[in-house]
């Protein structure tokens, strides 16, 4: 995908590296994204960095200031570990990219990066909400995890783990998780976990679940309510906890859309209903989805202030 249009004078980079394709944004001193470009991503430690430079090429930007990384993994200073998906096991991101491009560099998680996006989106939006002093992203994807914004700024806790409200349990019978616990809010709502509950294969094994339950498929029913279930206390927490203007949702499975929002809403309504406490809080008013195509990740890989 090449260039929505040329990004003349200095401007910030910022780079989305999924699974699947890489996201490239410039945007200019005010933050507004001035071109905009995507590539399929290549794996491996190489094939990170040769796609994240071949993104950058792609913008058409002669005068970069500053570039930022939003990816999956741990992130520890500006390198990369165990970005599993990638086939990264370690990669010292930024100190290639500054060796190579010359351009101080920040390297962001990518849930982290596309709360800042997410942010930065709806404080620019004059018909959406204020963007208020404490703003929560909802990631579903193969897990679940948030990232929460403070007064323009990622609030990342003591140790690095606000936000992991996917680890969160909520059912001390329910099923295994990785992290050893049992009935985390991932086991019943991360795209994975659906998928190997489902059994079934597919290109987009939630979705599938979704259309075999609008078909009265039982099993398909009851992975659709636990998803429900998981993703309402998932806000529930947040809100809890954070009391956040709003909690925006966006990830793999919030492609779903309206699908997935009536349900969450229908659950948490359901919830509220056996408390007035709840009630006021007003749940179900508080969630919206990220626009699919955003660029919010890139947006916020963009914004992440460098070393």
């Amino acid at each position: 995908m090449r260039p929505e249009r040329a990004a003349p004078g200095p401007t910030r980079v910022g780079v989305d590296v999924g699974g699947s394709k890489a996201e490239a944004v410039a945007i200019d001193p005010s933050g507004a994204i001035i071109a905009r470009a995507r590539r399929a991503t290549e794996r491996g430690s190489d094939g990170v960095l040769a796609t994240v430079r071949a993104a950058i090429e792609d913008l058409g930007s002669t005068d970069v200031a500053s570039v930022g990384i939003g990816i999956p993994g741990q992130i520890v200073g500006g390198t990369v570990r165990n970005a599993v998906n990638l086939g990264v096991a370690e990669l010292d991101l930024a100190g290639e990219l500054e060796r190579s491009l010359g351009v101080p560099v920040a390297v962001q998680n990518d849930v982290n990066a596309a709360a800042l996006g997410a942010h930065a989106l709806l404080a620019r939006d004059k018909s959406a909400r204020p963007s208020g002093d404490l703003f929560a992203y909802l990631n579903l994807g193969t897990g679940i995890a948030a990232g929460v914004v403070l007064e323009g700024r990622l609030w990342r806790g003591w140790g690095g783990t606000a936000g992991e409200v996917g680890h969160v349990s909520i059912d001390p019978a329910g099923p295994e998780c990785p992290c050893g616990q049992r009935g985390c809010i991932e086991t019943f709502a991360g795209g994975a976990s659906v998928a190997r509950r489902w059994g079934r294969g597919g290109e987009l094994p939630v979705r599938d679940v979704f259309d075999a339950a609008d078909a009265g498929d039982p099993h398909a029913l009851v992975l659709r309510a636990d998803l429900a279930r998981g993703v309402a206390a998932a806000v529930h927490v947040l809100v809890l906890t954070m009391d956040p203007v709003a909690v925006v949702i966006g990830g793999g499975v919030a492609r779903l859309g309206d699908r997935l929002l009536d349900v969450v809403r229908s659950e948490l309504h359901e919830r509220s209903a056996r408390s007035a406490f709840l009630t006021s809080l007003r749940l179900a008013d508080r969630i919206e989805l990220l626009p699919p195509d955003s660029a919010a990740g890139a947006l916020g890989a963009a914004l992440t202030p460098t070393r």
